[in-house]
């Protein structure tokens, strides 16, 4: 039997991300030689990158990068299979240099974003690739936001204090105001409003809401005379509750985020949150 130690086993994950069983099969292969045993992970991961392609990546971490003047940030979702990776140096490091490129380029989509050099003949696709090796779990990159027209503020939120940040919400303002956008950014990352006005909602949710109100209405047997103002009433509640405008404020529930902006005399231009995996 190869002649290694427990902290030979830990330094080899801390240093690949693979998994304790792939380590101490690896250090088994490898006599016991750490650097060897990183070789032959670092190969296996390669040959394991299309078979990884079918499995399930949601946990992960949502990583931000906002410009000294606030003119700017970005908000970048990268995930991978297991807690035990997301939290790692290497995964982080990973989703720190994606932020970065996406503030220095500004991709038009996704497709642009992956398409691009991030190193010198280097695609992010095949810079991500090769963390998905190097890192032996499935690692996707699908989602990114970037502002760079007001005052741009973000706020992550750690759900777990040993994980990144779970969730991320950038927020652009007309103008510069540091104590509501944290306010309000807080206020979505809690209640995850889906839209910033009613005007925002598409005209097909609409629709989809007061259908279900009326046939909810029907089923419930009350009188066809009542039915328009008790379907009003739950489509003014879906609205309620989907735009961020109209939801009373998480830090004064006397008062809507709204009224919030209206005394600060601030206009919150758009949003955006992401939660790793949703």
């Amino acid at each position: 039997m190869a002649n290694y130690t427990a902290a030979d086993v830990k330094k080899l994950r801390e240093l690949t991300g693979a998994g304790m069983m792939d380590c101490k099969k690896a250090l088994d292969e490898a006599d016991g030689d750490v650097d060897k045993a990183v070789e032959a992970l670092r190969i296996k991961g390669q040959k394991g990158v299309a078979k990884r392609e079918g499995r399930s990546a949601e946990n992960g971490a949502v990583v931000s990068l906002i410009a000294d003047d606030n003119t700017s940030g970005v908000l970048v979702e990268l995930k991978c299979e297991t807690d035990f990776v997301a939290k790692g140096d290497k995964f982080q490091a990973v989703a720190d240099k994606l932020a970065a490129h996406v503030a220095a380029t500004s991709p038009a989509d996704l497709d642009a974003l992956l398409a691009s050099e991030i190193e010198a003949g280097k695609t992010v696709q095949a810079f991500v690739d090769e963390a998905n090796a190097n890192l032996g779990e499935k690692i996707v990159l699908d989602r990114f936001t970037q502002y760079a027209d007001g005052f741009v503020f973000a706020y992550m939120h750690r759900t777990m204090p040993d994980l990144p940040p779970q969730i991320g919400v950038l927020v652009e303002f007309d103008k510069a105001d540091a104590a509501v956008a944290k306010g309000v950014a807080q206020h979505i990352a809690a209640f995850a409003p889906k839209y910033l006005t009613r005007e925002d909602v598409p005209a097909e949710v609409v629709e989809t809401e007061r259908r279900v109100a009326e046939e909810t209405t029907r089923a419930e047997g009350k009188p066809e005379a009542a039915l328009p103002k008790i379907v009003e009433g739950r489509v003014n509640g879906f609205f309620k509750d989907a735009t961020l405008l109209g939801q009373p404020y998480a830090l004064d529930n006397k008062k809507s985020v709204q009224q919030i902006l209206d005394e600060a005399g601030v206009t919150l231009k758009r949003f955006s949150r992401i939660k790793v995996g949703i």
